[in-house]
């Protein structure tokens, strides 16, 4: 899940970026109106964390612009212009929620999960062959056993099951759960893929990480060979 923070107090962008990140968001920050619709036009988010008051713009501003593409993402405004007709008036311009400051971090992470809830298309409960994964929960079970992975190591095993069956490059799985860009020379993805099969396939006989060569993984159950029929019984020799 990769979010937006748009503040232009970076001591509260920087304590919501570390916030979330800990939690296992990948998360871009802008500190201007302009800054966040370059980062709005230049990726897709799955959700945008909205200030009120910018240096150069409203944010409704920005909120006007995020509703007029077509698959936007929630949005949930975050600001200190709490009065009931302040509130009133985002949520009716498209907001899909307010919160006001000051704020507990708590409270913002659980609205950050409810709509990411409501917004995400795809399965809270995801499945490869005997391995599961609980959006929600955050929890992930082999067979019959509980694993327990670092947030950005969930983040890598979430990103591939979304995406079971499909190649997914280093440069893709950097981008989506790392607020970074890939620059070719960083084995980062490599080291979090040697992790997550220790956790997950080296105890098992059935390998469920699979390196693409060429491009880099993916996940996926492998077919089992088929069974070859028994033929006739062969005629006794005289």
């Amino acid at each position: 899940m990769r979010l937006l923070v748009v503040e232009d107090e970076k001591r509260i962008a920087d304590f919501l970026c570390r916030g979330l990140e800990g939690a296992g968001y990948a998360v871009d920050a802008a500190l201007t109106g302009s800054a966040a619709l370059e980062c709005i036009h230049a990726a897709d988010y799955d959700l945008v964390i909205l200030d009120r008051m910018l240096p150069d713009m409203d944010g409704l501003q920005i909120l006007e612009r995020i509703r007029n593409r077509k698959a936007g993402p929630p949005v949930l405004i975050l600001s200190a212009r709490g009065t009931l007709d302040d509130r009133v008036k985002g949520l009716e311009q498209g907001a899909d929620d307010y919160l006001v400051k000051p704020f507990a971090f708590v409270e913002l992470l659980a609205r950050v999960r409810a709509l990411l809830r409501r917004g995400q298309p795809t399965p809270e409960r995801l499945q490869v062959a005997e391995l599961t994964l609980d959006c929600i929960r955050r929890k992930v079970v082999r067979g019959t056993e509980t694993i327990d992975l670092a947030p950005k190591e969930f983040g890598i095993l979430e990103y591939m099951m979304r995406n079971k069956g499909r190649p997914l490059s280093r440069t893709m799985i950097v981008e989506h759960v790392w607020d970074m860009d890939y620059d070719g020379l960083t084995n980062i993805v490599d080291v979090y893929i040697r992790h997550l099969r220790s956790k997950i396939d080296d105890r098992y006989p059935q390998k469920l990480i699979q390196t693409v060569r060429g491009i880099g993984y993916m996940i996926e159950a492998p077919e089992k060979p088929a069974e070859i029929p028994a033929g006739p019984a062969a005629a006794p020799q005289v």
